[in-house]
């Protein structure tokens, strides 16, 4: 999932695509390689290489040793050393060249533990090749998850190259595309315009190297459901028609988001849909607010805090941010209010100064993190049902 092309008037034996690990080790989450998932798949590998060594002892054909690491361990193993560390010189000839291709990896009681280890199988050229041997027991993107582990391997660049592919003719340049695949992408509901706005352009400003899995709903012309109870309605359709595109429905952190979320789950969402409301924020527990009964503050969450309140309220020019009641939802017992003037909130943040490095983006992120988690939710059980069908 590499997003930077090379130049396109390099040679086709050079064209690829290049990212640090820093960048992509979040876009692995968001196909469902996370820790936990990771270490289920070692379990399960680890499993079947104890069975399969028992066998092997039992039947007098090999004396490798039975144990094998715990994925605690093995997570150690990996990330123990820095791969920039390892030395990739091309060791040929002389009399200690076994010894000199493995390198700092020669411990045998140490490497009989790994999964799938064999004291002759290893096809190594240098110490990192041999290191990379040892460690490839699990899906290539579990493994570069794994990596990420070791912040010093963070700056290390991946390099997906596919030139020679191309110059051989056994694929055209055009099949390789950098940004995520449509099935890969989350789709994201909201109630209204403002919000995919907003959340478009937070995803470019603050999360670059993830933005292309979120995909919104055309608003250019209109919003085709605003408000909450749309919503709700739009994703009852959704789940009667079975669409399996990954969907996310966002509504704000107010009484009617509250309310529509308790109707949207109560629908009894497929795995490749989820529902949520903006995150809640100890910055809203007391908050400026206004109704029949005069000025006072309050705890607006679940309330009235709507996509504009995780903007940057205190920015110069800006009003006081003040929160006015507006109606009483029966339901919740609450009532329910809206941030005063949220339109100029809403247009600062749109200007280019709100790139500034002092817009405070606190909140903003918050929000990002909070679709970014229940993302990789649904990524991690889409994973596991196709691991589960394919098996």
């Amino acid at each position: 999932d590499a997003v930077e092309a090379d130049d396109p008037d390099l040679p086709l034996m050079e064209m690829g695509f290049a990212r640090p690990l820093r960048d992509v080790w979040p876009r692995l989450e968001l196909l469902g390689y996370t820790m936990a998932a990771i270490e289920a798949e070692y379990v399960r590998v680890a499993a079947s290489c104890r069975e399969e060594r028992q066998r092997l002892h039992e039947d007098g054909i090999s004396d490798t040793c039975d144990d094998v690491m715990g994925f605690s361990e093995f997570c150690g193993f990996v990330t123990g050393v820095a791969i920039v560390d390892l030395d990739d010189t091309f060791v040929s000839g002389g009399d200690d060249e076994e010894q000199r291709r493995m390198g700092r990896f020669s411990d045998e009681t140490v490497k009989s533990r790994l999964p799938n280890y064999s004291k002759h199988g290893a096809v190594s050229w240098s110490e990192r090749s041999y290191f990379e041997s040892l460690i490839d027991v699990l899906h290539p993107y579990s493994t570069l998850r794994l990596l990420a582990e070791n912040e010093r391997n963070l700056d290390a660049l991946l390099e997906w190259q596919y030139g020679m592919l191309v110059a051989n003719g056994w694929a055209k340049a055009t099949e390789f595309v950098g940004n995520a695949r449509r099935r890969q992408t989350f789709l994201i509901a909201t109630e209204g315009s403002s919000d995919v706005h907003i959340l478009e352009r937070a995803f470019t400003m603050l999360r670059p190297e993830i933005a292309d899995f979120f995909r919104f709903i055309d608003v250019s012309e209109r919003h085709p459901f605003s408000g909450a109870g749309n919503l709700v309605r739009f994703a009852e359709g959704l789940v009667k028609i079975d669409v399996h595109n990954q969907v996310l429905f966002v509504l704000d952190n107010d009484a009617e988001g509250v309310s529509a979320l308790r109707r949207i789950e109560a629908l009894a969402l497929p795995q490749n849909m989820r529902a949520l409301t903006l995150p809640t924020l100890p910055a809203f527990t007391t908050f400026s607010t206004t109704g029949p009964n005069g000025a006072g503050s309050a705890d607006i969450n679940g309330r009235a805090a709507a996509i504009e309140c995780y903007l940057d309220l205190n920015r110069p020019g800006l009003p006081s941010p003040m929160v006015r009641w507006t109606s009483y939802n029966r339901e919740l017992d609450v009532y329910q209010g809206e941030l005063v003037r949220k339109e100029e909130y809403g247009r600062c943040f749109h200007d280019q100064r709100s790139r500034a490095d002092d817009y405070d983006t606190t909140s903003l992120a918050a929000v990002l993190d909070a679709i970014y988690m229940i993302s990789i939710d649904i990524a991690t059980r889409a994973r596991r049902e196709r691991e589960r069908d394919e098996s």
